[in-house]
């Protein structure tokens, strides 16, 4: 079964504790309600740096990534259902697909 990254762009900020409380519980009933399909759930992402071609190094992220995580799903189209029930949306965050291509050896 393909496999996609679910990356998460963005850092939406909860305006209260209790907001980001009630947050991270959706969050976790969606990544329970998708069970084996959630190969690598909630990765989240910090301290990003930027090598240039030229080898110098700048602070931050160039794309905005907060975290990835990896499915499994059965095409496309299911890969995009997974992905419009998840919570980060309804705080502002954006969420970028990609399927995983599976290399040869």
């Amino acid at each position: 079964m393909p496999q996609y990254l679910i990356t998460y762009l963005g850092t939406p900020q909860p305006a209260t504790p209790e907001e980001g409380q009630q947050h991270m519980a959706k969050y976790r009933a969606w990544l329970s309600s998708l069970g084996d399909a959630a190969v690598s759930p909630a990765n989240p992402v910090k301290n990003a740096r930027v090598v240039a071609p030229d080898g110098s190094v700048t602070e931050g992220s160039n794309t905005g990534m907060s975290g990835y995580t990896i499915v499994e799903a059965a095409d496309d189209a299911a890969a995009l259902e997974i992905v419009r029930a998840c919570p980060f949306l309804e705080v502002g965050g954006s969420l970028e697909v990609s399927e995983l291509m599976q290399m040869p050896g």
